[in-house]
């Protein structure tokens, strides 16, 4: 999924409709709105696809269909071939109320013929998805389910207009059927579940319009959360003063690498190197030193047979990253309740969750300055609820371990959330390549690095996720993603954390 001049606010559905009707208080005609949403995806379609000649569009009843009126009389104005399927019976025009009543009026003084939506044939090169917009509640059923399977069996590029049909807007699930669009060219807010869960699966390039709605329409509604960019780097990660030397660029202790999964430790470390951390220092198992230092020569790396010798290392360190390969054993688990008992800002990662929901310790977490990365299987079983649960409502299921377990909480997967309490953040990078072994211990090895060098939680946790899913986006461009190695992500993290 690509994403081209996004804004950076999200919104619900009901956030949505919200705008739009304040864009109609603040003056704008309805309708005026639905030919500039028309006018808008008919440009873009042209510019994607200007060899296409004939469309086919499948409209509803409501608002969404109404767009798809208007970029039927557009291309018909084109002299494109136009076949126009309604969807919804023979009374459809009947049933029409509202913008969408005169969108079909002003298409009929166009000349633009249509007919009942019957499963006939379509005769389009491209196919326009106007069916049902934001306004679903609950699984998709007839006609619109059998038109849905038909469109996305057709072969054919497919354009949605607003989301694609069958998609929610708020959780990115998919209600029994959705649209597979190539492209969706969304209208005045950008609809949270567009980038995240199966979202980004269905939608395809995703294109944002506003409509020329005026800022004060915008300052009126209430956001439901942001979206990190590449700008946030520059924001957040100034370049260096002159004086700067190890010592100022914060201390990364990471703690893990039991028997037979000592690469994890390395991936992490190597990470916080890549991204601008002073000092790194490991503590894992003896037998893992040797392939540490050969791998990675500028850590400092310790042997600790037990959680008392990790005491001297704690007082030195900036910021912990507790987790990757810890395992379960005892003796993960007593480094894990020493170094909890440090007070040290930490990321805690992996097997560092799953010894915390064993041990019910979380209580032992205390204030804002440490972040949990789990993944959906992870975040599940803390939240006591199955993975399919908790998939459905990702936003619910930040806010829920937020409020659970504090500090700040990142939900990875396509999409990844952070909250902190205040703010969430969506991060629209990565990419399938990236399920692979060893990710989150790159991703752990990343936020810890950047709260060594003063970023808060919050911000780390959120720009953490965006760098680790670029690195990945530029490895797949130039590799592609299958294949692609967490270890792979390095060189590129240390061009992203400097804006290059």
């Amino acid at each position: 999924m690509s994403h081209s001049g996004l804004p950076t606010a999200l919104y619900t559905a009901q956030q949505s409709r919200a705008l739009d009707r304040m864009a109609i208080a603040s003056g704008v005609l309805g309708f005026k709105l639905m030919q500039r949403a028309g006018h808008a995806a008919f440009d873009r379609l042209r510019q994607r696809w200007p060899e296409v000649r004939k469309l086919t569009l499948l409209c509803g009843g409501g608002n969404n269909g109404g767009d798809g009126f208007v970029v039927a009389g557009l291309a018909h104005r084109q002299g494109m071939s136009v076949q126009l399927l309604c969807v919804g019976g023979d009374d459809f025009a009947e049933r029409l109320s509202g913008e969408a009543q005169e969108a079909w009026t002003w298409l009929q003084n166009e000349g633009v013929s249509s007919e009942p939506y019957r499963g006939q044939t379509f005769t389009g090169e491209l196919i326009v998805d106007a069916l049902l917009g934001t306004g679903i509640s609950g699984a998709v059923r007839d006609p619109f389910k059998t038109a849905i399977k038909q469109i996305n069996h057709a072969g054919l590029p497919v354009v949605a207009l607003d989301i694609p049909s069958g998609l929610c807007s708020d959780t990115g699930a998919v209600q029994g059927i959705a649209v597979r669009a190539d492209l969706t060219v969304t209208f005045i807010g950008v609809k949270r579940g567009l980038l995240t869960h199966q979202g980004p699966e269905y939608t395809g390039e995703l294109l944002f319009d506003d409509l020329r709605v005026s800022d004060d329409v915008y300052e009126a509604v209430e956001v439901s959360g942001f979206i990190t960019g590449a700008d946030d780097v520059s924001h957040l990660l100034p370049p260096r003063p002159k004086a700067a030397h190890k010592g100022r660029c914060g201390h990364v202790l990471v703690i893990g690498g039991d028997v037979g999964m000592g690469g994890a430790v390395i991936m992490a470390a190597q990470a916080a190197g890549r991204c601008g951390a002073g000092l790194v220092t490991v503590a894992t198992r003896e037998e893992h030193l040797s392939a540490l230092l050969s791998r990675y020569p500028e850590a400092m790396a310790v042997g600790v047979r037990s959680g008392a010798e990790l005491n001297p290392l704690l007082e030195r360190a900036t910021v912990l990253v507790l987790g990757p390969g810890l395992g379960q054993s005892a003796w993960g688990e007593q480094l894990l309740m020493v170094a909890l008992k440090s007070g040290k800002p930490l990321v805690l990662d992996a097997d560092g969750l799953n010894l915390l929901h064993r041990r019910r310790a979380f209580g032992q977490l205390d204030g804002e300055h440490w972040v949990i990365t789990p993944h959906p299987g992870e975040a599940a079983r803390l939240l006591d609820c199955s993975v399919e649960a908790l998939q459905a409502d990702r936003f619910a299921a930040i806010v829920a371990l937020q409020s659970a377990f504090g500090g700040v909480a990142l939900l990875k997967g396509p999409g990844s959330l952070s909250f902190d309490g205040d703010a969430l953040h969506l991060n629209p990078t990565g990419n399938p390549g990236m399920a692979t072994g060893g990710m989150g211990d790159v991703l752990s090895g990343v936020i810890g690095a950047l709260m060594a060098q003063g970023l808060s939680a919050a911000d780390a946790a959120r720009l953490g996720a965006w760098l680790h899913g670029a690195a990945a986006d530029r490895s797949a461009k130039q590799y592609g993603s299958r294949g692609m190695q967490a270890t792979d992500l390095l060189a590129q993290l240390r061009l992203l954390v400097n804006g290059l």
